[in-house]
């Protein structure tokens, strides 16, 4: 039945979508029921400090995969075109990592049987990819939560059901086919939630409606609406200008955490009475954070223009458990990013070997050290990094600096004194110093990752989703650029 050899792990890769890295109840939000997360912390490893690649949907999921920068892979906004030509509102298939190795794929060449249920969003929908033998997926990224469209190995068809059931169903399925095999399984389940719509309707009503008439939501930050909030075209540009929208917005986020949390149990129990739980590695993460009325904005990255690298946005959820072998209850808080997964998990299951070639090309280390206990724990950096087109950003535990290469509005976080980043100190004198040696060590960095033909910092990445593959060509992203003037 599937691996039970403990050096041949099983894995179980759960992504969530815009899910904050505050919004789960044990990291301290507590009006939010996250049993099952909390579930997962407990029997084994929380991270307090653990950072997207890029504060939006498919350049994030695209690190992961890769282990590689949006200025390296090419994906550097939210895919608007190339998710299928089947699609009247589309018309292209794109695939926008072809040619790079994923971390999957090599999994795939190992022995190990793999799995997508969920949420591509990287191009080309329809087509099974990135060494997936297993492929039941949305054909674009988000949308309904009901009737959702998917493509399953090539054919399209409407799902039937709420999504996070849907595709939770999908893996099962998946896994009770595993039963009979003797190969250790990699299953990626991608959710859409929490991603918007939050309406009453696209949720569990039992649910939706038990936050909006019990909750108070006293536990999430509300700010007035930054200066350069964007205004977007559907839900997921909704603005709370009033205390009646905030509370229709977070029951709806609320609800979708917690149905969420549901499946994730569905999992867990899966493994559980498959008596495969102490040899199956379970990672749960979301590609990107999420700001609910933080810093006055509703959205992530591109939630402003100039983006924003708020904690709120770049740091994200994480949690990796494997009872009897990753230590268990601990909350780490060493920097960490996505782009360090790739080469950790293929460390955990013993082919880290196989990427030596790729070092060069990869800017993240393995953590594996962590999960076996700090054993043979390697230095980590003491910075971490992070793109968004022409944003940039360095940070320590104590300090951030942001770099806008295209106009000029930097900023600089005290975060020992201000961890709420509430005040821009890019004109005090007293960090002049600090400030131009973490310029100097971010410009390093991209530099030595970075591909030419595709560097962010040249590019007109405005938040509008990209259309076509980069390569030099300030035309791969939309401009449609609406502010939020009047609020």
């Amino acid at each position: 039945m599937a691996s039970i050899d403990p050096n041949r792990p099983n894995i179980v890769f759960i992504l969530s979508d815009d899910q904050g890295a505050w919004a789960m109840n044990c990291a301290g939000t507590t009006e939010l029921k996250t049993p099952n997360l909390d579930r997962l912390a407990k029997s084994g490893i929380r991270f307090e400090n653990f950072f997207c690649a890029s504060p939006v949907c498919s350049p994030a999921r695209a690190s992961i995969l890769t282990g590689q920068m949006p200025s390296q892979h090419g994906v550097q906004d939210f895919l608007r075109a190339g998710n299928s030509q089947l699609l009247p509102e589309d018309g292209k298939n794109i695939q926008y990592i072809a040619g790079r190795k994923t971390y999957t794929e090599i999994l795939g060449e190992n022995g190990y049987d793999v799995a997508l249920s969920g949420k591509w969003h990287i191009g080309d929908s329809a087509t099974p990819q990135a060494g997936f033998s297993y492929w039941n997926v949305h054909t674009t990224g988000s949308g309904d939560y009901y009737d959702a469209p998917m493509f399953q190995n090539g054919d399209l068809y409407t799902s039937d059901g709420y999504f996070s059931d849907v595709i939770t169903d999908g893996a099962i399925t998946y896994l009770d086919n595993q039963k009979q095999s003797q190969r250790p399984f990699s299953i990626n389940v991608h959710f859409t939630a929490p991603h918007a719509p939050w309406g009453r309707k696209q949720h569990p009503t039992e649910i939706y409606d038990d936050y909006y008439e019990n909750c108070k939501f006293e536990t999430v930050r509300w700010d007035p609406i930054h200066p350069d909030h964007l205004s977007k075209a559907g839900s997921s540009g909704s603005i709370a200008a009033s205390a009646e929208d905030r509370r229709e917005l977070l029951s709806g986020y609320f609800a979708a955490i917690t149905a969420m949390d549901r499946n994730i149990g569905r999992i867990i129990d899966w493994l559980e009475e498959n008596d495969l739980r102490e040899n199956t590695l379970v990672v749960f993460t979301s590609d990107n954070g999420m700001s609910m009325g933080h810093h006055g904005i509703w959205g992530k990255g591109n939630g402003t223009y100039p983006a924003n690298m708020y904690d709120t946005a770049v740091k994200v959820p994480a949690i990796i458990s494997r009872p009897g072998h990753v230590p268990t209850g601990l909350v780490e808080r060493t920097l960490l990013s996505h782009y360090d997964l790739f080469p950790t998990i293929l460390d955990y299951v013993e082919l880290g070997h196989l990427i030596i070639d790729l070092h060069d090309s990869l800017p993240g280390t393995s953590f594996g050290g962590i999960l076996n206990d700090h054993q043979n724990f390697m230095e980590r950096p003491v910075v971490v990094l992070d793109e968004y087109g022409p944003t940039r950003m360095i940070r320590t535990q104590s300090l951030k600096y942001v770099h806008r290469y295209q106009d000029g509005s930097h900023e600089f976080y005290d975060l020992a004194n201000d961890p709420n980043e509430t005040v821009n100190v890019i004109n005090d004198p007293a960090f002049r110093s600090i400030i131009r040696h973490m310029r100097n060590q971010l410009q390093d960095w991209f530099e030595r990752y970075t591909e030419p033909e595709r560097d962010g910092a040249k590019q007109d990445v405005m938040g509008r989703g990209q259309i076509d593959l980069v390569y030099g060509n300030r035309q791969a992203f939309a401009q449609d650029i609406t502010f939020m003037r009047d609020l």
